[in-house]
């Protein structure tokens, strides 16, 4: 490329291989070669191309610079890594070339701008690094400064971690390519190795935080996290070109602090995003009564990582139940609403992108602190008293922002008349020189067009020739002599004189000086913001969680919520509990509550009942009582007692993964065996319909052994919803294991469902009802009736062959084949004619008629023709969905 411009792009564009150079040229952002077709194709743009030498052109397309941060989002969508490319030097007084510098790298994890941020949703960028038994886990949100690292000892350890902040870039040491899978669907980022050694990475993190040591941030307890969180500090340093003032701290978690809840259980029970892709379908949504954006965000990770310790939790309930009383909440709410997102505010003005108008509305924030602080105080409860005390006005800092910027500030600060008139004296000088000259100018025209006698004369501006004198052609014979002609027009000519071009340069130096100085104020007061980073983002801190407690206990007067005992002993007990979201969506019927009882006696819950019954729904709405308990909320239910969880496993509903080449029933197989490997005694276990994505043999087979081993080891609170009623009867064989059915009423040839949970085991799973209520065709339900009459009649005692010695186990003994069998099973069907097989089988009936009843010593036999029944009576009687899901609900 034999331009200078062009011979920038490339230098720029080698320092910065990996992203899309999106380079400054006047209004717009241009984009060169590889990187105009790619993001031409992503952003639907047109391609064109500039000239680079004789004979040869270049590909290019380009985005104004105004709406730049709108094609940005959608790069970051895309996956693309994005180099901003600024103009650092004014082109007035640069010599050749304009400088310019990458000003900032975006890339999917650190956006900053409003526009590219979800506001109820932390965008965490997280590094990882580690292996065998140690795994480091550091992760950032670069909009509010929150920076967090936590050591794990299993790979699932580290995915549970991963799963709670849902990081959407990750960054990797780039001499390992094994994480690609662990950390779907974020985008993986792979960074220079050697920034992820020890070394380097506490170099990083003491210059950052101006420590000699690292010892109080735990480093001692997590030397491979701390690795993890060096190296993301030194790739956010890299990308951002910001001292990130707002990053103030490092907090080191513990995973024994926080109910563990993998992905798997994160998404069944749809606690932050739904299955079917409707935010509003899901118990964040549910419980959501946040004033705030930063509240909405804190709400998020209490629900995604509900606390394990029950000194937190109490205190928490403690804060509901005092903000409960609808007056002096409504007051706080009021107060938060108008207080904003402070935190992502500070976190601008740390970052150095904050405008005037942020500056003007943290300020504004500052100001409901005071009273709110009065209000909190009045509550009594020790967690509110404490958040009371990490409020910080910052009066000094509210009074400086609101006595140097107007109400109202422009956008940019090029656009001048950000700074009140009277906080400078310098700039109120400039001012008025500037609006004398502007006067000067206004009075030009009523002066010249007495001088010249030119009725129509008229002084006007334009950038590029500045101010001018117009007259039409029709009077050019009356132009004075010391008319300077500067353009030509159409129908008219523009003058200038030398007064006028003295007065033009002394305005736009006064001008030029003014915004000069404006930018020097606001830069200084966004500055002081920024050193003020840590107490202003501890008050922030202080304020989304007074905003989730609050919400809490909006919720809980709105909805009939009751404060959960919670205990240390494995129990569960939860009277007239209800589906937090289910009930909320129903709008013309009543949610049927239900209790649940489990104790030391009463750990297995063997579920039973019909298709679209409500077991499913049953399940999860213990588990999200759980949930939201350990959050720190009151509960749906009239009376409940919870016994602190450690980890919730689920096992629930059907899927696939054709690409990673696991069947619907391998998938079901790998997360059962994930609980059988890792519930304690202390974890809480959901467990839907297992075993139905094979031969119901096999599926019963293994449910039962499931359930076995469940109540063995590690006998922790397990609910089992299943079709297979064989199941029940472990109840009287196994200890802690029950029966509970949902009822229903039959009511002639058709069933109402009741959605009442009671003891006691179903002996039916109405599969044809409910098939019929799906619109099945009826002709099609008449065959299945048929069907199903014919193989409940099949059905013999022998079938029910159950042993229980000192295990409990299936008895699938099998008999010697009768004569008549032998001989059948030793037919050459292949070698027979159509004619002769017809005349053998004739024979074969006529036998069959005239033998005597089976012996009892083909018992055995019978056991395995009785599975084979079950087999086809439950593929009838099953629901038609394809995904197998029992959906019932109230």
């Amino acid at each position: 490329m034999d331009t200078p411009m062009m011979r920038q792009y490339e230098a720029l564009k080698r320092d910065h291989p990996g992203t899309l150079l999106m380079f400054r040229l006047g209004d717009f952002y241009e984009l060169f070669g590889q990187d105009a077709e790619v993001a031409s194709r992503a952003l639907d743009l047109v391609l064109t191309s500039r000239p680079v030498a004789k004979g040869q052109r270049i590909p290019m397309c380009g985005v104004p610079h105004h709406a730049a941060e709108g094609y940005v989002a959608k790069l970051l969508d895309a996956g693309h890594r994005v180099a901003i490319c600024d103009q650092v030097e004014d082109a007035k007084v640069a010599r050749g070339i304009v400088r310019r510098e990458v000003v900032r790298i975006v890339t999917p994890g650190t956006a900053i701008a409003p526009s590219m941020l979800a506001a109820g949703e932390s965008l965490y960028v997280a590094a990882v690094c580690g292996g065998d038994s140690r795994y480091g886990l550091a992760f950032a949100d670069l909009s509010t400064g929150e920076f967090r690292m936590m050591e794990a000892e299993s790979r699932s350890e580290l995915a549970r971690a991963l799963s709670r902040c849902a990081p959407r870039e990750v960054v990797v040491p780039d001499d390992d390519d094994a994480w690609s899978t662990l950390l779907a669907p974020a985008l993986v980022t792979a960074y220079d190795a050697w920034r992820f050694a020890a070394a380097t990475a506490e170099r990083a993190l003491r210059e950052h935080f101006r420590a000699p040591t690292l010892d109080g941030f735990g480093h001692w307890d997590a030397p491979t996290a701390t690795r993890a969180a060096g190296a993301l500090l030194q790739y956010l340093r890299e990308t951002q070109r910001s001292a990130l003032l707002h990053v103030w701290r490092l907090q080191t978690d513990q995973a024994s602090d926080v109910m563990a809840i993998d992905p798997i259980a994160l998404r069944s029970l749809e606690i932050t995003a739904s299955l079917a892709g409707d935010r509003r379908a899901t118990l964040a949504a549910a419980v959501d009564r946040t004033c705030t954006a930063m509240g909405a965000r804190h709400l998020q990770r209490w629900l995604r990582g509900p606390s394990r310790r029950r000194d937190e939790i109490v205190a928490r309930h403690d804060a509901v139940a005092a903000l409960t009383p609808g007056a002096s909440r409504q007051a706080l709410r009021e107060r938060l609403a108008r207080i904003g997102d402070l935190e992502r505010l500070v976190g601008r003005a740390g970052h150095g992108s904050a405008t005037a108008r942020d500056l003007v509305a943290i300020a504004r924030a500052l100001a409901e602190v005071d009273d709110l602080r009065r209000d909190v105080r009045t509550l009594g409860a020790s967690l509110l008293a404490q958040l009371a005390s990490e409020l910080d006005a910052h009066a000094a800092l509210r009074g400086a922002i609101s006595s140097a910027l107007v109400e109202d500030p422009p956008v940019a600060v090029h656009d001048g008349g950000l700074v009140r008139r009277g906080f400078d004296p310098a700039l109120d000088e400039l001012r008025d020189a500037a609006q004398s000259g502007k006067t000067w100018i206004a009075e030009l025209e009523v002066a010249e067009r007495a001088r010249t006698g030119i009725k129509s004369l008229r002084v006007g501006y334009n950038k590029v020739f500045g101010y001018y004198l117009e007259i039409s052609h029709a009077n050019r014979e009356r132009v004075p002599p010391d008319y300077e002609r500067r353009q030509t027009l159409v129908g008219a000519e523009r003058y200038v004189t030398p007064a006028m071009k003295a007065r033009e340069a002394l305005i736009l130096s006064a001008q030029e000086r003014i915004a000069d100085r404006e930018r020097e104020i606001f830069l200084a007061l966004r500055d002081r913001v920024a050193a003020a980073s840590p107490t202003l983002l501890r008050t922030a801190a202080a304020l989304a969680t007074l905003d989730v407690l609050a919400g809490f206990a909006e919720g809980a007067e709105q909805h009939g919520y009751t404060r959960p005992v919670m205990i240390e002993e494995p129990g569960l007990s939860l009277a007239g509990s209800r589906h937090p979201v289910v009930e909320q969506v129903l709008r013309d019927e009543r949610f049927v509550p239900n209790d649940v009882e489990m104790s030391a006696d009463r750990r297995i819950a063997l579920v039973t009942g019909p298709n679209f019954g409500g077991k499913s729904t049953f399940l999860r709405q213990v588990a999200l009582a759980v949930v939201l308990a350990q959050a720190g909320a009151f509960v749906p239910a009239d009376h409940a007692t919870i016994g602190i969880v450690d980890r919730i496993f689920t096992r629930i509903g059907a899927h696939d993964d054709i690409a990673g080449g696991r069947s619907t029933f391998l998938i079901e197989m790998q997360e059962t065996a994930n609980i059988l490997h890792n519930a304690t005694a202390s974890s809480l276990v959901i467990l839907d319909e297992v075993g139905r994505g094979t031969a119901t043999y096999d599926g019963l087979s293994l449910s039962w052994a499931i359930v076995e081993r469940l109540q063995e080891e590690p006998g922790c609170r397990t609910l089992f919803a299943t079709h297979y009623h064989e199941l029940t009867e472990l109840a009287a064989h196994l200890p802690g294991v029950f029966n509970v059915n949902v009822l229903v009423r039959e009511e002639g040839d058709r069933i109402v469902f009741t959605h009442r949970v009671a003891d006691g085991a179903a002996d039916r799973s109405y599969g044809i009802h409910v098939a019929q209520l799906a619109g099945l065709p009826p002709a099609v339900i008449q065959r299945a009736d048929a069907v199903l009459a014919r193989l409940q009649a099949e059905k013999s005692d022998a079938a029910d062959a159950l042993e229980a010695p000192e295990s409990v186990q299936l008895a699938l003994g099998l008999a010697p084949p009768a004569s008549l069998e032998s001989e059948i099973a030793s037919l050459n069907l292949t070698s027979m004619t159509p004619l002769e097989a017809l005349n053998v089988l004739a024979a074969l009936q006529a036998r069959a008629r005239s033998a005597a009843p089976r012996s009892s010593a083909q018992s055995g036999k019978v056991v395995q023709m009785r599975c084979a029944q079950a087999d086809a009576t439950r593929k009838v009687e099953r629901s038609p969905r394809a995904d197998g899901a029992d959906d019932g609900g109230s």
